[in-house]
């Protein structure tokens, strides 16, 4: 709505991510079953749970600054869970009652710099946590609104071409149980975002790629990948 009360086309509009600076972005790796046998690893018997940091935040239409420093940047479509009261010792069977809602995270990774990291035992903190490496949006859908978040397709696109394609249904752990296993050990704030894990085929971004993440009933969150200068 305009200051003068008149309707502004959503198109005319460019949204900022719904949460500028989140108290923390929590994200799970190898939540698919079928991620994790691609890149060798084994089916996880509790979550994998990392950070990114809430300064790599960034919205629809913005860019995604492929660094200097990395040779290979991959995209990664993810249902993210936004908290609502939040909690602590979060029972699975209450977990609902502490979401606020859903949103879309784009979890990019520096793949090249993760491997390495990877091998000498060091966290992946760093080649998740780039400025720019968690686009976020369009915006946030309340968890009545979604229904069973469980349910939900999920689909990736470059310049149009489908890459990535799967069902939340396809994840190891559900959003209950990730919500109870983090609130085990952190307190989860009103706010938090927890990315929930990517599906099968990541893959390259380069400079000039359109990027386009898209869940069931939130919709679609675009970026462009631009190499830094």
């Amino acid at each position: 709505m305009a200051e003068n009360g008149e309707a502004v086309r959503l198109e005319k509009l460019r949204l900022r991510a719904p949460l500028l600076r989140p108290p923390s972005v929590f994200c799970l790796g190898f939540n698919y079953k079928s991620h994790a046998p691609e890149l060798n690893r084994p089916i996880p018997e509790v979550p994998i749970v990392f950070l990114k940091t809430s300064n790599s935040v960034i919205g629809p239409e913005e860019d995604i600054i492929l660094p200097k420093v990395s040779n290979r940047v991959d995209y990664e479509v993810e249902l993210a869970v936004v908290m609502g009261r939040g909690g602590r010792y979060i029972k699975r069977a209450e977990a609902y009652d502490t979401v606020f809602g859903y949103t879309i995270l784009n979890d990019i990774t520096a793949r090249d710099i993760q491997a390495k990291d990877f091998s000498l035992s060091r966290p992946w903190l760093r080649s998740k946590s780039f400025d720019t490496f968690a686009p976020i949006g369009p915006i946030i859908v309340t968890h009545d609104e979604i229904g069973d978040p469980m349910a939900l397709d999920l689909e990736l696109r470059v310049n149009g071409e489908v890459k990535q394609k799967s069902n939340t249904r396809e994840m190891i752990f559900d959003v209950p149980t990730i919500v109870e296993y983090i609130s085990s050990f952190t307190t989860l704030e009103p706010g938090a975002i927890i990315a929930t894990g990517t599906p099968e085929k990541i893959g390259q971004l380069k400079d000039g790629d359109v990027v386009e993440a898209y869940v069931e009933k939130i919709g679609v969150l675009r970026n462009k990948a631009v190499s830094e200068r």
